[in-house]
């Protein structure tokens, strides 16, 4: 069956994952149940030698009895002891004690046990082949030394600790390792041969002698491959000497075992032997400590990976405050000849911090503490010190003012006295803790102190934006940190986003309310991803996204039972990670961030509002100004508080002239009249139609302008009361140009209908014109040439053409030439001909001349017949209009590449500057009411535009204006212009 492969989160987290999955859950079960089983058995062990040591009863006689050949004989004799004083001396045999036969060395050791200080007991002994019956005095043995129970209790001690990493790991190579290390300390510590050399106590000794040939090895070698780490060119010889480094335990244990089978002849010569195997064994110890101690300085530099550096650091940590002074103080001199005093042999507790240590690097607990935990032993050892200093101190003085030393009070007043110091000396505890903190931090001591009162100033910045980057920059000052984040709960989604970072490449991705982080950090507690325990809890895609952007923290900013915003970290600059107190620093900056937070959107809130009811009303005068009718808003007493820019457009009145001023004030004593009989009678709203009304003067040049508006006044009703009315909004629509251009409009639906007629009369007149023509033509034809009334007849037959032309032009110009709008080709000079034609007679009435320049080349473009026709009659009849009292009309026509230029020009009135940019517009003329549509030039424009050309105007007043026409060229011509 196909597995899951782990993910790299995963598999750092669960190290042991991956051997687990390849094991049956025999094995995984076999593993625990054998190293409780090995700790059970040892701890019975242990706890019988305790008791045996215990019940021991310390009377000897001085001499070391061995079995020989001949018999139980005497091998050392100790000087000044029972034995030496009754007379025995080495080479002696033991026959019998009180009469009983003795053949073992247990025999002597159990008439030992059941006697006591003083007993005198009867040797028989075969001295020089003389048989001798010696009285001995037993004499009580040297006292036990107490430092046994502090090492048996350590070697317990280190036994537990390394069952329960195992129960915790037992998949881990490493604990297997760590396990058996501790089972050595548990040997070489709690196992101690006790004299009676029974079985049970020949169990001990041996067990102390295997245990103390592996534990150097063993220790060396763990501090070898643990933590793990590359094999680099320096480590690779000296693991390969691995197995070397276990020769020396089996020969020490060899040596022991024949020392013990072969004995010496000589006694002193055996004590001797055996007591330099024993400090040999301990100079083994003594330097494959160093060795150990060596190796994790050397690891420093090979490990990279920040875990292992961290194990690295305790592991180092906890060696050297273990064995150095243990080695030092008590293991070095005795190894040496000398008995270490009683203070000497007490640094053996200290042994126990080994394998504390070293259960806390593989587990990983606290590993980032290390410099915290020491920094705090420290202290408080430096206050314990200075505890002591004082209680003798206060003894001195109590026994120097009461003048009595041996005084049994002096003790207890002084340490009472002590004692209210301690706790009443606060500031003297915070003087050794603040100092060691300057030697910890350094310079960084200065900044972390500055960091909390900087926290505390900030509710005094209200705007989040600045105190984001304040923030940031402060705190990567303080902890020198490579990269971090102010995140902010977005307020609708709740998303947090960065308002302020240091140290990233590109933008800081937000983290989402669906983030496995966010619960825990609503919660109030710091996320912590370096740490393989804190970050199990989480999903592992996303540790490893967060890891891979070098963020590794995330402490949250609680406000109310939420995390309104979260510091997220990198590591240090020296990669190092934060400990403790760094943590409970951010801690207390992050609670004093999370109030300056919340004051800062509050206060942003309140702008938001603020600029919310500011645009609100800006909205609203907005609405008000950009109304094409004018407002006007006044209050009860009908004093004008509003009035809008469309208002003062069309009546030319400011609003500064206007506001406060009276309704009457401003506008006609009539007007006002009808507006309030109007509100009288509809309170609720109502409208007058086509109000004559007089502009102020200042709104034309002309002084006043009659205008005709509807005005439409509604009440204004109060926001706090629904029922009052707290003034009027009169609506003022200026209809004065439309009701002009309906009349307009009127005008030309009556040109359209007098055209519609004039097409109808054409139609009639054509037919007798048409009978006219042909009787005349009958009449001339066979007529003398000589006869008067020819002359007559032939007039009357070309003013016969002369009408029927005429008809013809009206008929054209009254009905499209080309169905459905076709375009065609059309001779440009052609039209301009017929519309000429058209309007002859009446530029002969009007005593208008007209000057053609039409160009001789072909000036056919692609287009629609009748609107070209509509195009220069409209130009040709605004000309006449121009030339009341005649003048001239210039028509031109040239070529201008693959353009057809048409100009119109004529000697009138001009067009006003003011007015030129408007004479395309629909409707707009010059012309009295009645003459003019306004729509003749906006057809013209249109249907220029329709043809792909162009139209410009250019005018002055007194001088003519000209209209110059710009076409496209039909494209045969266009291309055989271009050949040419």
């Amino acid at each position: 069956m196909a597995t899951t492969p782990l993910s790299p989160a995963e598999f750092e987290r669960r190290p042991d994952a991956l051997s687990g999955r390849l094991e049956s859950p025999l094995v995984a079960w076999v593993r625990p149940i054998s190293a409780v089983a090995v700790t059970l058995i040892l701890i019975g062990l242990g706890l019988a030698n305790i008791a045996t040591r215990a019940r021991f009863n310390q009377v000897e006689d001085g001499v070391f009895w061995d079995v020989r050949s001949e018999g139980v004989t005497a091998v050392e004799v100790a000087p000044r002891s029972a034995g030496s004083g009754a007379g025995i001396v080495s080479g002696d045999v033991l026959l019998a004690v009180n009469g009983r036969p003795v053949y073992t060395r247990q025999d002597v050791s159990a008439f030992q046990r059941q006697a006591s200080e003083g007993t005198r007991l009867t040797y028989t002994i075969l001295h020089l082949g003389t048989r001798q019956a010696l009285n001995i005095t037993l004499s009580a043995a040297a006292p036990s030394r107490s430092m046994y129970y502090v090492l048996a209790a350590v070697g317990l001690f280190t036994l537990l600790v390394g069952a329960s990493v195992r129960l915790r790991r037992p998949r881990d190579q490493a604990t297997l390792h760590f396990f058996w290390l501790c089972v050595a300390f548990f040997g070489v510590f709690t196992f101690s041969f006790n004299g009676p050399f029974d079985r049970l106590d020949w169990v001990f000794f041996w067990g102390d002698a295997v245990a103390m040939a592996l534990l150097p090895a063993l220790l060396l070698h763990f501090t070898l491959v643990f933590p793990e780490r590359q094999l680099g060119p320096s480590t690779r010889p000296i693991r390969a000497l691995i197995p070397l480094m276990y020769l020396p335990a089996p020969v020490l244990f060899g040596a022991r075992v024949a020392l013990m089978i072969r004995g010496v002849g000589d006694g002193a010569a055996f004590s001797q032997a055996f007591e330099a195997l024993d400090r040999g064994e301990h100079i083994y110890l003594f330097l494959a400590a160093a060795a150990a101690a060596f190796v994790l300085g050397r690891a420093f530099g090979e490990i990279t990976s920040l875990t292992g550096r961290r194990q690295l650091r305790w592991i180092a940590s906890g060696t050297i405050l273990g064995v150095g002074p243990f080695a030092l103080g008590y293991a070095l001199p005795w190894a040496l000849g000398v008995n270490p005093p009683l203070a000497l042999q007490l640094t053996a507790i200290l042994l126990g911090l080994v394998p504390l240590t070293f259960a806390s690097a593989i587990v990983r607990y606290r590993l980032r503490d290390v410099e915290v935990i020491i920094k705090r032993g420290l202290a408080y050892s430096a206050f314990i010190g200075a505890s002591f200093v004082l209680y003798f101190a206060m003894r001195r003085l109590v026994a120097f003012a009461f003048g009595n030393d041996a005084d049994a009070h002096t003790g207890v007043v002084a340490a009472l006295a002590t004692l209210v110091v301690v706790l009443l000396a606060q500031p003297v505890k915070e003087t050794v803790q603040n100092a060691l903190d300057r030697v910890f931090y350094r310079d960084r001591y200065d900044y972390r102190r500055a960091l909390v009162g900087f926290a505390r100033d900030l509710n005094s910045d209200l705007d989040v934006v600045r105190l984001s980057q304040r923030l940031v920059t402060r705190i990567v000052e303080t902890l020198v940190v490579d990269r971090m984040a102010l995140m902010l709960a977005d307020e609708r989604q709740g998303d947090l986003r960065a308002i302020g970072d240091y140290g990233f490449a590109q933008a800081v991705p937000r983290l989402t309310r669906a983030s496995s982080f966010v619960t825990r950090l609503d919660s109030g507690h710091t996320v912590a991803l370096d740490d393989p325990m804190s970050a199990a809890f989480f999903a592992a895609e996303e540790v490893e996204f967060w890891r891979d952007l070098g963020i590794y923290y995330f402490v949250p900013c609680v406000f109310e039972g939420s995390a309104i915003a979260v510091l997220a970290l990198g590591r240090k600059d020296t990669d190092e990670t934060f400990n403790s107190e760094d943590l409970t620093l951010l801690t207390a900056v992050a609670s004093q961030v999370a109030t300056a937070i919340e004051n800062g959107r509050l206060y942003r809130q309140l702008h938001i509002k603020a600029d919310e009811l500011g645009r609100m009303r800006e909205f609203n005068d907005n609405i008000l100004e950009s109304l094409d009718d004018g407002l006007v808003v006044f209050d009860s007493d009908e004093r004008i508080v509003r009035w809008n820019h469309a208002l003062e457009t069309f009546y030319g009145v400011k609003r500064a002239d206007a506001v406060g001023r009276r309704l009457g004030d401003i506008f006609d004593r009539s007007f006002v009249d009808a507006l309030r009989a109007a509100r009288h009678e509809k309170p609720s709203g109502a409208t007058l139609f086509k109000v004559p009304i007089a502009s102020h003067p200042a709104s034309g040049t002309n002084g006043q302008r009659r205008l005709l508006v509807n005005a439409t006044a509604v009440p204004l009703q109060s926001p706090t009361k629904q029922s009052s009315v707290a003034g009027t909004i009169l609506l003022l629509e200026n209809i004065t140009d439309r009701v002009r251009l309906e009349e307009q409009l009127q005008i030309s639906e009556k040109m359209a209908s007098i055209g519609l007629l004039a097409a109808g009369v054409a139609h009639e007149v054509n037919t007798p014109l048409t009978g006219i023509s042909s009787y005349t033509q009958m009449l001339l034809d066979g007529a003398d040439p000589q006869d008067p009334k020819t002359v007559l007849l032939e007039k009357i037959e070309r003013q016969t053409f002369r009408a029927a032309k005429i008809v013809n032009g009206l008929l054209n110009l009254s009905r499209p030439g080309t169905a459905a709008g076709e375009r065609i080709h059309v001779d440009i000079n052609a039209v301009i001909g017929d519309v000429v034609s058209l309007l002859e007679h009446q530029f002969e009435v009007g005593s208008i001349k007209v000057r053609r320049e039409l160009t001789d080349a072909s000036t056919t473009v692609i287009g629609i017949e009748h609107q070209l026709q509509q195009v220069f009659l409209n130009l040709f009849l605004n000309a006449r209009d121009a030339m009341p009292r005649g003048g001239w009309l210039t028509i031109a026509t040239r070529i201008d590449g693959r353009q057809l230029v048409a100009t119109v020009s004529d000697t009138g009135s001009g067009i006003p500057p003011e007015q030129l940019a408007r004479i395309y517009d629909p409707f707009f003329t010059t012309k009295d009411i009645g003459r003019g549509t306004g729509l003749g030039l906006s057809i013209t424009y249109g249907i220029v535009q329709e043809h792909d050309g162009a139209i410009r105007c250019d005018s002055a007043l007194g001088q003519g204006t000209r209209f110059t026409l710009t076409l496209p060229l039909a494209a045969s011509e266009s291309a055989r212009r271009a050949a040419n």
